[in-house]
């Protein structure tokens, strides 16, 4: 009897006291972290002019900032806008959307440089953690699958829950992603496995756990308006245009990098045809969803994200794409209501159809791919170098590798489930103040509004009818 009173007692949404704690300690715990373990590496400290000097390196423009950086803020740009604004769809969380994804990314950077430092580039001779320009990239990929979680609660959560959620997946992705490609040793450029499936299911286990019953009572906040939908659409442009670049960031110098742009760049590209032809088919009057363009579009980019650097071919990259739109979309319109409905799972943005299953996809494909390869499409130092058979893995056959790339999917959905369930029962504990069921997807729970600042404006017929954000910035223009 405590327990269920526990659990249903009144709802306490004021996190005054919380949300402050949780920030000013988590910060100042990076700054001691950071202090005690994190260093410039070799290629960003001022012995760079040493280093230059012994090694017979002629160009500062050998520096590895100078290769990775525009692929870098590419994908910054991707985790801060992209995913951001691909979140404002909703008619009254457009500051919860773009806000929250802003404070998760910049705390989970922080944590991921840590995590990842711990388990790939730690100096066992002097306990340090060495960074440069990739290892920012290396970060940016793992918030990126804790902001793919972000989608499935969106709206149903604090921004404490939020920053917990961070706090345990980005320590779960560093942990799943040092298996699959230290252990496993399984290529995944892109992050179809590693972000996009251990994410998609992070987040749906979560929402599963966190499951509203009476979520109905909110029903009247979940849908969009005309410029909110137009809003999300900035996300989604800003990811299909530098997809090619998130794929491609960290695959090797030359023509690995090279084939994986030009390989999403292809995917992307049909991903959006398919996806526009099944949504006018699955209206009566042929008419377009904004939800499967805003999301199912990206779908190409996520499923190519292991194969990208592999032989696949650009006819086989059109060919990923197709299907992607096609299988993507029409979890939309079928899968998303069979999961609410039946498994409970009560996934906001979509990220099963967006992020989840594409990035099943994306393993399988790898596998198939890599498991295809040959010395005749490749060359002898092409499979070498593309699969990275050197050291303890020089003997390894492409059917082998085929095997531990399908591995690896399994330990990503594994993770994502099990993690998400564990970190779901944490986040259900009634202590970070999230919102009533009739209280979701209401940036006024959180936000001061200005709609709803206390200064009381004058009767104006004309202010009832809805302005859109263009307009209002010409009037801003005009009158100055």
């Amino acid at each position: 009897e405590y327990a269920r009173y526990y659990f249903s007692r009144q709802k306490n949404t004021n996190i005054r006291l919380t949300l402050p704690v949780v920030c000013f300690v988590w910060q100042i715990a990076m700054i001691i972290l950071f202090g005690v373990f994190i260093r410039y590496d070799e290629e960003s400290d001022t012995h760079w002019v040493e280093t230059k000097a012994h090694e017979n390196i002629t160009s500062d423009i050998e520096n590895d900032f100078y290769f990775r950086y525009p692929s870098f803020q590419d994908v910054h740009v991707m985790i801060f806008v992209g995913f951001g604004f691909l979140m404002t769809f909703l008619k009254r969380y457009s500051f919860g959307a773009v806000g929250f994804n802003f404070l998760i990314a910049s705390f989970g950077l922080q944590w991921a440089l840590l995590m990842q430092g711990w388990f790939h580039s730690l100096d066992p001779h002097t306990g340090k953690i060495y960074i440069g320009v990739e290892s920012l990239i290396n970060a940016d990929f793992c918030v990126a699958g804790c902001l793919i979680a972000y989608g499935a609660v969106l709206g149903k959560v604090s921004p404490v829950q939020l920053l917990v959620m961070t706090l345990f997946g980005i320590t779960l992705f560093a942990v799943e992603e040092y298996i699959i490609l230290n252990l496993l040793h399984a290529r995944d450029a892109g992050g179809s496995m590693v972000i996009h499936t251990f994410g998609g299911y992070y987040g749906l286990a979560i929402t599963w756990v966190l499951y509203r019953p009476n979520l109905h009572q909110s029903k009247r906040m979940q849908g969009s308006v005309y410029h909110s939908d137009a809003f999300a659409m900035i996300g989604t442009l800003f990811l299909w245009m530098f997809w090619p670049s998130f794929n491609s960031a960290i695959t090797d110098h030359g023509d690995g990098q090279h084939r994986a742009a030009i390989n999403t760049y292809l995917c992307l590209a049909s991903t959006v045809l398919t996806t526009v032809a099944i949504s006018s088919l699955s209206q009566k009057t042929g008419k377009l969803d904004m939800v499967h363009i805003q999301n199912s579009t990206l779908a190409g980019g996520v499923a190519l994200g292991t194969a990208a650097e592999f032989m696949i071919s650009p006819y086989g990259a059109l060919i990923v794409g197709f299907f992607c739109g096609i299988i993507s979309t029409m979890g939309y319109i079928f899968i998303s209501p069979f999961l609410e409905k039946t498994l409970k799972i009560q996934d906001t943005c979509g990220i099963h159809n967006l992020h989840a299953m594409p990035g099943v996809i994306g393993g399988i494909v790898g596998a198939i791919t890599a498991a295809a390869a040959s010395e005749s499409v490749y060359g002898k130092q092409g499979l070498i170098n593309t699969f990275d058979f050197t050291g303890d893995f020089k003997d390894r056959s492409v059917l082998t590798q085929g095997g531990y790339q399908a591995a690896g999917m399994c330990v990503s959905i594994v993770f994502g489930v099990v993690g998400g369930a564990i970190v779901g029962s944490i986040l259900k504990l009634p202590i970070w103040g999230d919102p009533a069921d009739e209280n979701c997807f209401d940036d006024e729970v959180y936000w001061e509004h200005p709609s709803h600042s206390g200064v009381q404006q004058p009767h104006d017929p004309q202010a009832a009818r809805p302005v859109s954000p263009f307009s209002m910035l010409c009037l801003t223009i005009s009158q100055k």
